[in-house]
């Protein structure tokens, strides 16, 4: 584990810990779980620095590893069961006025529509807005061709114009 020294994995989790917890979120809905996710993330990267060839950058292979990551969790039965408990058996809770200001700004709401978007055009429309991820890495990372990256894309793109409309509708 001493492929990296402790100030440079510090600097990694400066520079990428809050882009691999919003992506973690981004997949997963839940603070809870992102927190975690972002955690081993950061302790995967550190035990297999010496595997990153460099062939993307290295927000994409951080994402690569958070991708992945949140795959394995969803698919354990602990997910299945957590989130189907949390799902029948959500417990009531009162928003303080701080939060209701937020929810009521323009920025939470275009956040709210873009999390209505199946997770294929939210997951693209996000590595494409938010973190700026050329085309061809967004490809790699999802593991999908270009094609499918620009024709997603589109789509997400499609669907928030509708969603904006329908907003603007009210």
């Amino acid at each position: 584990m001493d492929d990296i020294p402790a100030v440079a994995l510090q600097d990694l989790i400066q520079d990428h810990g809050q882009d691999v917890w919003n992506y973690a979120f981004l997949l997963t809905r839940n603070h809870h779980v992102s927190d975690d996710i972002a955690q081993d993330v950061f302790l995967q990267a550190y035990q297999h620095i010496g595997t990153f060839r460099g062939q993307s950058s290295v927000k994409t292979w951080l994402f690569s590893i958070t991708r992945n990551r949140v795959f394995n969790y969803k698919k354990s039965s602990y997910f299945r069961k957590v989130t189907l408990l949390d799902y029948l058996y959500r417990a009531p809770s009162a928003k303080s006025a701080e939060e209701e200001y937020m929810n009521r700004t323009y920025t939470d709401s275009i956040w709210q529509l873009v999390m209505k978007l199946p997770p294929k055009y939210r997951e693209v429309l996000v590595l494409d807005a938010q973190y700026e991820l050329p085309l061809t890495e967004i490809s790699s990372l999802l593991q999908v061709s270009v094609g499918t990256v620009k024709s997603r894309l589109h789509r997400a793109r499609s669907k928030m114009k509708d969603y904006l409309k329908e907003v603007d509708g009210e």
